[in-house]
């Protein structure tokens, strides 16, 4: 998952992620030069030959004694790199865990098979909750502090930084900056059931300014409809199973169990980065989780025909 495409860790988009790849591009420099020397001392082994009377049991104490210096440079250099790799390993590990103050705190909650992301905020007016899509500012540090909810998950964004658990009843805390504006690609890293490899996000980097817009936006109730088709979608929505477990700020529906529902609208993708975001994908989703991700805990829902494209209209314009 971490070697081609948008989730490269060898396409490093952060300071963070650019340490692990350098890292990486160092110990494979050494140890394809170790392999080149020991198959070069193997090639010269094979290629000198004994006569085929030799005496197997006779010693040429000018031989051993310059086999010994060999033996022994061979392991005190090897002594070296290993010591030489574990520094630098150390520096990188310095680097990777030195902190910042934060332009923006997240806290990353891991569930099967999605991510809870709850903004944090000195004034509680100003936090909120989204789900499998993190916004950030380009250029400034940003802080996310990691909770699992069930079984171990792991956080990572190969581009930006390297994983880091996910562990119930016990807080991580990794701290990266994206350099540059953009979408990046995120996958839970820890086998963690049945749908793990559909447990995707994504991270959205833009200028200060546009972050800003989106925050205030994401911090308001959602706006109640004004059409005649949304007021019956909502109206399906808030009469079926859904508030059980999904939470729409401004409306009576409060549940903590699924993704926040708030903004939906605004997301690019769906069912943890499974879908694109889109009216077809969002009505097949509604109607039938298990078949597009097998053993989700989103139930089926019985909705008659005509109350599938109010529904889907209600969520969609949720932005």
């Amino acid at each position: 998952m971490a070697c081609a495409g948008w989730q490269s860790a060898l396409d490093p988009q952060g300071p963070e992620a650019r340490h692990l790849s350098d890292l990486f591009w160092t110990f494979t420099a050494v140890v394809a030069a170790v392999w080149v020397l020991t198959m070069l001392a193997l090639l010269a082994a094979l290629r000198r030959r004994r006569p085929a009377d030799a005496d197997p049991l006779a010693t040429n104490p000018v031989v051993e004694g310059r086999m010994t210096k060999v033996i022994a440079t061979a392991v005190g250099l090897t002594a070296i790199t290993v010591l030489a790799l574990t520094g630098v390993s150390y520096a990188t590990q310095k680097r990777l865990f030195s902190t910042h103050v934060p332009g923006v705190t997240i806290r990353v909650i891991g569930h099967q098979w999605w991510w809870e992301v709850r903004y944090e905020h000195a004034e509680a007016s100003q936090a909120f909750t989204t789900a499998n899509e993190i916004h950030i500012p380009v250029g400034e540090p940003v802080t996310v502090k990691l909770n699992s909810s069930d079984v171990i998950h792991s956080f990572s964004v190969p581009t930006l930084f390297g994983k880091q658990d996910n562990i119930t009843g016990r807080e991580n805390e990794i701290q990266f900056t994206a350099e540059r504006e953009g979408i990046y690609r995120g996958q839970c890293a820890e086998f963690c059931g049945w749908q793990h490899a559909h447990m995707s996000l994504l991270v959205v980097a833009k200028p200060r300014e546009e972050f800003e817009r989106w925050r205030v936006q994401q911090i308001k109730a959602a706006d109640p409809p004004t059409d005649p088709e949304r007021t019956k979608g909502q109206e399906v929505f808030l009469s079926k199973p859904c508030v059980m477990c999904h939470s729409v700020r401004g409306t009576p529906a409060g549940g903590k169990v699924a993704p926040d529902l708030t903004h939906i609208g605004s997301r690019q993708q769906i069912a943890a980065a499974t879908l694109p975001m889109s009216r077809g994908n969002l009505a097949a989703w509604i109607v039938d989780p298990q078949g597009i991700k097998p053993g989700v805990h989103m139930p089926l829902i019985k909705l008659d025909p005509e109350e599938v494209d109010p529904l889907v209209s209600y969520l969609e314009g949720l932005k």
